[in-house]
């Protein structure tokens, strides 16, 4: 029995631990300025960590004081996690599995195109008064600013890996036609009507392309790396509850047995 109670008791804590990066993975989105401007997906995978951290509290303390409610609910509740944690895995994977950027001449970097990406992530930015509110967020920032630290000649910026929010925000889409003069200032062609995001570009620092499709685009495919590696962590976490909660059972399937075992040996042991 006391080797049952151990075994318990290590389950538990497993399962305590590995409510640790699914509440890391949650914190890291919400530090990436392309999450922090959206507020999607961080606040349900930190308070989803946090529950799992609650009910694995509690599945050690009642197995440590050999509470049996308390047991119960851990069980029942933990099961339920598992279930919410699977769904927001396969979720996180069926809304991020379109999407990729496409190769420009002449270009070490990737375009995106707003139409390549899940309608449920486009919903998220299409709608004028959401994309308002994260166009002011993401043009406070300074990631835009940096490339003009960076990249002095046109050849150099043309070689350069930059982000897709980068590529999509911070200048005009290759299409265009527009010259280089910095990597956020560019010459207008003689006919710009190419897209109709060759008409957003504006040189002032504070326009640049936030407006454009590609932006909202480039923003999507920053979130979709970001979620995708996050994914990949809760998608181990749910592995390993779900051999924590595996192992809960069998242990007490195996005391629920030697109990069995021990009444019958007691009643043949009374009997004449």
């Amino acid at each position: 029995m006391a080797l049952s109670s151990n075994v318990i008791g290590a389950i538990n804590f497993v399962a305590m631990l590995l409510s640790i990066p699914v509440i890391g993975a949650g914190i890291w989105l919400a530090m990436e300025p392309d999450n922090s401007c959206v507020k999607i997906l961080q606040w349900p995978v930190i308070i989803l960590g946090v529950l799992i951290l609650i009910v694995a509290l509690a599945g050690f303390v009642g197995g440590f004081w050999r509470i049996p409610w308390l047991l119960i609910f851990y069980l029942i509740a933990m099961l339920i996690l598992i279930i919410l944690l699977a769904c927001l895995v396969v979720f996180i994977y069926m809304v991020t599995v379109r999407g990729s950027g496409h190769l420009e001449p002449s270009r070490a970097y990737l375009e995106y195109r707003l139409d390549d990406f899940s309608g449920w992530l486009r919903r998220r930015v299409q709608s004028s008064y959401k994309w308002d509110r994260i166009r002011g967020c993401l043009s406070s920032t300074n990631m835009c600013a940096e490339l003009n630290q960076s990249y002095r000649m046109a050849q150099d910026f043309f070689n350069a890996h930059i982000t897709p929010l980068q590529s999509g925000c911070c200048k005009p889409p290759t299409l265009c036609g527009y010259t280089f003069v910095n990597p956020t200032y560019w010459i207008s062609p003689i006919n710009n009507a190419a897209d109709m995001d060759c008409l957003q570009w504006n040189n002032d620092q504070t326009q640049l392309c936030y407006g454009c499709d590609s932006c909202k685009a480039g923003l999507l495919a920053n979130l979709k790396g970001e979620w995708r590696r996050a994914d990949i962590i809760l998608m181990v976490t749910l592995v390993a509850l779900d051999m924590c909660i595996l192992d809960r059972l069998l242990c007490l399937q195996e005391c629920q047995n030697r109990r069995f075992i021990s009444q019958i040996q007691a009643r043949l042991y009374v009997e004449p």
